[in-house]
C-alpha cells in the first residue's frame, strides 16, 4: 500500500493503482472539486472500475484542471490590468500630494519674507 500525504491528509493507495495510474492519481489528489473523503473513495473503487469508466473519470479531472488553468490565466491578466491602472492612479494621488507639498513651502516661505520684510520696515522706523 502507498501512502501520499496531501495539506495534513494520507491517502491510501494500493500499489498497483499508484503505479499503474500516476496521472490519474496526480489529478485525483490536485482536483479542487473533490474533498478528501471523496479523494480517498475514488482510491478505494478504482480497482473496480471498468477502463471505461476509469477514462471517463480522466477526462473529468483533465478537463477541471484545463478550465481552471484558464481560469487563472484569465484572472491574472485582469489582475495585471488592474494593477497597472492603481498603480497609475496612486502615482497621480503621490504628485499631486507632492505638487501640495511644494505650494505649501512656498506660501510658508513667502509668509516668512513677507513677516521679515514687515519686522525691517518697522525696525527701520
Amino acid at each position: 500500500m502507498a501512502q501520499i500525504t496531501r495539506d495534513g491528509f494520507t491517502f491510501t493507495i494500493l500499489d498497483e493503482i499508484q503505479v499503474q495510474y500516476t496521472e490519474l492519481v496526480d489529478l485525483i489528489v490536485g482536483s479542487e472539486s473533490i474533498d478528501n473523503n471523496e479523494k480517498q473513495y475514488w482510491f478505494d473503487i478504482l480497482p473496480s472500475m471498468t477502463h471505461d469508466q476509469i477514462d471517463r473519470l480522466f477526462n473529468i479531472l483533465m478537463t477541471e484542471r484545463h478550465q481552471l488553468e484558464e481560469l487563472n490565466m484569465k484572472y491574472q491578466e485582469e489582475i495585471k490590468t488592474l494593477n497597472e491602472k492603481h498603480l497609475i492612479e496612486w502615482q497621480a494621488l503621490q504628485s499631486q500630494k507632492a505638487k501640495q507639498q511644494v505650494q505649501k513651502a512656498e506660501q510658508s516661505d513667502t509668509s516668512k519674507a513677507d513677516a521679515a520684510d514687515t519686522l525691517g520696515l518697522l525696525g527701520s522706523l
